[in-house]
């Protein structure tokens, strides 16, 4: 019963922020994110952890000044998200209002596929990707994602991966992020090599001085080709995530801390989140 007042409680939230203000849509989702965040202990011990792991050298009082501002950024995002040859693929992460990049590309005449996973609510589900397909994006679901995806490249098309969370075993390797290994999914390198797609790493952050967000993009990434194959993914693999450890460190404020991101680990070493 309390998980379906929870997403009830989501589904109109969400619906709410779509008809409001501007500034008012953001204060109020804002505030909505560190209700939640304040309700749900899981959430704060895995983003202290996560910091402690990626910035060791820092206080406790600048850990909890980025936490806060991440929760204005998912905040800020939700109500923009509400109000609005050979391929390429796009590779980005939960970093500033990735909804809203995805939103844009779209909006400029340059829609595309992004990988998804059903949320458990049809409901919230339905209206998720009902506001991600307003400006002409589809999405791949993950039943489907290698037959489709291989065909939106074919067609010369363009596919949106969130590449910076925790995977399984069976799809992953570990790599290095922020000093510490992390199960990472190969199938933005698997995928890159076989159809010579370019990786193009792109984010829309918050610029605080012009008070907006910016779409960037960075060069097409370098594929590394030795000719064996797994070497090529794990190498491949270990260069977008460094990329896009930059990203974060450049705007730590605005990645998404709560994701047990190093929660998968080699056989024989505990989680680093052992409250859960």
């Amino acid at each position: 019963m309390r998980e379906w007042v929870e997403h009830a409680a989501v589904w109109v939230i969400l619906k709410g922020l779509g008809v409001l203000p501007r500034p008012l849509a953001r204060s109020l989702a804002a505030g909505v994110a560190r209700l939640f965040y304040a309700l749900l202990p899981g959430l704060r011990k895995t983003a202290e952890v996560n910091l402690r792991i990626a910035f060791p050298e820092w206080s406790r009082a600048r850990r909890r000044s980025v936490i806060r501002r991440m929760l204005r950024n998912l905040g800020w995002m939700a109500a923009e998200f509400q109000r609005r040859g050979k391929g390429v693929l796009y590779l980005t992460g939960h970093i500033g209002a990735w909804e809203l990049s995805s939103f844009a590309h779209a909006l400029y005449g340059f829609p595309l596929h992004y990988m998804a996973r059903r949320i458990d609510n049809h409901r919230i589900d339905a209206l998720v990707n009902g506001y991600r397909c307003l400006s002409g994006n589809r999405p791949i679901f993950k039943n489907e994602s290698a037959r489709v995806m291989l065909k939106v490249l074919k067609e010369a098309g363009t596919v949106g991966i969130l590449a910076d969370q925790n995977s399984m075993p069976e799809e992953a390797v570990f790599v290095d992020f922020f000093g510490k290994a992390a199960s990472t999914t190969t199938g933005i390198a698997r995928v890159a090599l076989h159809t010579d797609a370019a990786v193009v790493p792109g984010y829309a952050v918050w610029d605080e001085p012009r008070r907006k967000y910016r779409l960037r993009f960075d060069p097409p990434v370098e594929l590394v080709r030795t000719g064996d194959m797994e070497q090529d993914v794990l190498e491949n693999t270990q260069k977008f995530t460094k990329l896009i450890e930059e990203i974060i460190r450049k705007y730590p404020e605005q990645w998404v801390w709560v994701h047990g991101r190093w929660n998968t680990r080699p056989k024989g070493e505990p989680s680093p989140y052992d409250f859960q």
